[in-house]
This record gives C-alpha cells, sequence and structure tokens, in this order.
C-alpha cells in the first residue's frame, strides 16, 4: 500500500517532478514538494499539480538543517524521497563545491532531520516510515566493454558529481546501520523524457537542431549509456518506497544501451520526418564531435533483475517509443522551453541560454501538431 503522505526533495526538477505528477494523478496520497528552485527547478514542472488539493509546495534548501527540520516536522511525512542534487557532470568539474554542498552536506542535513523526526514516532510510524535517496549509476564508475552493474558492484566514481552522490549513498547507508533509520538507494541509469533541463544531451541535441547550431559529440561518441524513460523510473521509485526492503540497493535501467552517437543519429532521423522541408534536413550534417571531457566513462549498463524480481518491476518504454514521446513533447511545449531557459538565464546571469529561447526555426513541420514552432 502506497504511503499515505510522501516528501520530496528536488520535485520541481525533471525526475521530481515526474513523481509529483504520477503520486497525484494515480494515487490518493498527500505530496510535499521541497526544492530549492536552482536554475534546473522550477514551478512550470509543477504546473499540472499546483492546484491540487493534496499538493504542497514550500521552497527551501536541503542544505537548511532547521528550515527542513521544520518542515518534515509540520507535515509528519511516512515517506521521503531525496532527488534534491546537482548532477550535470560538466558543471562538477567546472565548480565542483556547489555538488559536495547540495549532493552531500545537504544529504546529510536531510538525514539528520529525518531522523529527528522518526526517532519522536511511535513504534508503529516507525515501521511504515521509508526514506528513499535516489542516486545514480555513474557512481560505479567505468564498467568497460563488456558486464553490468549490480547493486554488489564496487564504487569507483571518476567526475566530482560521481564522487558527491557515492558520499551520499555512504551517508544514506551509515544512517540505517548505526541509527535505524529505515533508508533505502536506488542507483539509476541515464533519464529523457519531457521537462528535462536543456544541458542535458537529448533535449540540449533538440534545441540546437531546431535553430542550426551544432550537435557536439565528445569524442568519438561511441561512449555507452544504458536509458530509462523518466516516467518509468517514477514507477520504479514509488514500487522500491512501496515494497522495497529497508537497508537494500536497488538498481534501476532501461535495459537499453546504446552510444551517444545513435541517440543523436536516432534523435535527427526524427527531426527529419517533422522538419522534412528544414533547410537543415538531414539534419544530422549538423553533427560535429568535440574534444572528450575529462575523466568521461566509456560506458555503463545495469543489471535489474533484483527489482524485476523481487518488486515486480519491468520498463514499459523502448528507447524508440519513448524518444518520439519525448522529442514530440519538446516541440509542442515550447512556451515551457522558452519561460524555464528565460529563469535558468536570470538565475546564472548567462544570457547564452535565453538567445537560444528567443530564437526559432523559420520552417514549419507535418504530422500532428504541424503548425507549432520550435523553440521561442
Amino acid at each position: 500500500m502506497i504511503h499515505s503522505r510522501i516528501l520530496i526533495t528536488g520535485g520541481a526538477g525533471f525526475i521530481g517532478s515526474a513523481i509529483v505528477r504520477k503520486l497525484l494523478a494515480k494515487y490518493h496520497c498527500h505530496v510535499l514538494t521541497l526544492d530549492k528552485l536552482t536554475y534546473a527547478g522550477s514551478l512550470s514542472n509543477l504546473s499540472e499539480v499546483i492546484p491540487h488539493t493534496f499538493h504542497q509546495f514550500v521552497e527551501s534548501d536541503v542544505e537548511d538543517y532547521d528550515s527542513v527540520r521544520q518542515i518534515i516536522a509540520d507535515f509528519r511525512p511516512d515517506g521521503i524521497i531525496h532527488l534534491a542534487a546537482e548532477t550535470h557532470v560538466d558543471r562538477s568539474i567546472a565548480g565542483p563545491a556547489t555538488f559536495i554542498n547540495t549532493n552531500v552536506l545537504g544529504t546529510l542535513s536531510l538525514l539528520e532531520a529525518a531522523f529527528s523526526f522518526w526517532s519522536t514516532l511511535s513504534n508503529e510510524q516507525r515501521a511504515k516510515f521509508r526514506f528513499l535517496h535516489v542516486s545514480t549509476d555513474e557512481v560505479y564508475g567505468d564498467l568497460g566493454p563488456s558486464g553490468e552493474f549490480s547493486e554488489e558492484s564496487r564504487y569507483k566514481p571518476n567526475s566530482p558529481y560521481s564522487a558527491s552522490k557515492a558520499a551520499a549513498d555512504h551517508l544514506v547507508r551509515a544512517w540505517n546501520m548505526t541509527y535505524g533509520l529505515p533508508t533505502l538507494v536506488s542507483n539509476c541509469t541515464n533519464n529523457y523524457g519531457p521537462y528535462q533541463f536543456p544541458e542535458k544531451l537529448i533535449p540540449f541535441m533538440i534545441y540546437n537542431a531546431l535553430n542550426g547550431e551544432s550537435l557536439p559529440i565528445y569524442g568519438d561518441g561511441l561512449h555507452v549509456r544504458d536509458w530509462l524513460y523518466v516516467d518509468d523510473h517514477a514507477n520504479a521509485l514509488i514500487k522500491i518506497l512501496t515494497n522495497g526492503i529497508v537497508g537494500e540497493v536497488y538498481c534501476i535501467g532501461g535495459n537499453c544501451e546504446i552510444s551517444n552517437l545513435e541517440v543523436v543519429e536516432s534523435l535527427t532521423s526524427i527531426l527529419d520526418a517533422q522538419f522534412p522541408n528544414s533547410p537543415n534536413t538531414p539534419h544530422a550534417q549538423l553533427l560535429r564531435h568535440v574534444s572528450d571531457r575529462p575523466g568521461h566513462d566509456r560506458r555503463y549498463a545495469v543489471n535489474t533483475d533484483k527489482i524485476n524480481h523481487e518488486l515486480g518491476w519491468t520498463p514499459q518504454e523502448t528507447f524508440s517509443s519513448g524518444l518520439e514521446k519525448t522529442v514530440c513533447w519538446y516541440l509542442a511545449n515550447t512556451d515551457w522551453s522558452s519561460a524555464i531557459i528565460h529563469e535558468a538565464s536570470l538565475k546564472l546571469g548567462c544570457h547564452d541560454l535565453e538567445r537560444k529561447a528567443d530564437s526559432s526555426p523559420r520552417w514549419t513541420r507535418t504530422g500532428k501538431g504541424a503548425n507549432k514552432r520550435g523553440p521561442s
């Protein structure tokens, strides 16, 4: 049975907002979204649920222990899903301190606040309470040409981002082993889908292609990732929170290994079909190989047997169906794109992002929604 009161940190972000929307659409539970509203988090991601009777939003920073402790005490959750994090590898290389502060110290603050609240509960309430920490497969490092990561894999993070998430994972385990807090950890592969901020591969490439700009691929483009549609990830997290075994780790993946080059080529094929009259068709002509980034892991893949067999979860979308849905969503939601890019530009003091929001392709596309323009 689903928890009745769920607190979601980072709930105005890409994955967090998908969980919030799913919980409120499918389950009769109260949801509190806690989010700092950094450049990648926006209330526009929650526009569907802001007026929902069972939804509450609080702007706060997980690093602020006093604030978080009061929020938890007031809301009295029986489940916490912790997604608040800095996640972009390139940004972690340029400025690692922010990632340590948010991902490590923020998780510490939340754990202490959650433990303080949990300690006041009755035995029955303690038994029901769960703290789910959402992490990444990147904590396991570079996989090499064969094999899969599993829940037993050794941690070998290779970027400041993955190192910060690995540290957070260890803190969550320690709070379970030392203090008895009923925690769970999930390690997931690359996500894609609606509402993803355009610094990530797929939405970034969509915007560049629509505006006739180059599609930069790191190195030879043969870095392999396992891709998972965001709604499938949301379903997995709800399964883990509801039925997962306390203290356990669950790997989540799409069983869909594809190179970055193949991802971009698939995306450009969809855009070619949507915009056959574009001067940039075929859009693959925009692809450019650029110098690889430092510490770039070659391949990730995870074994999902545990979550498949123990919790009965499997992904519902194939990469083909999910990518088609994703591209069509971005083409149909240019207002969202413009708003979040403008918002981020103001927060970051960077007008390069906003330049994309002000430009739009000067051609039309065929098929459903053919009169809609690109990012504007």
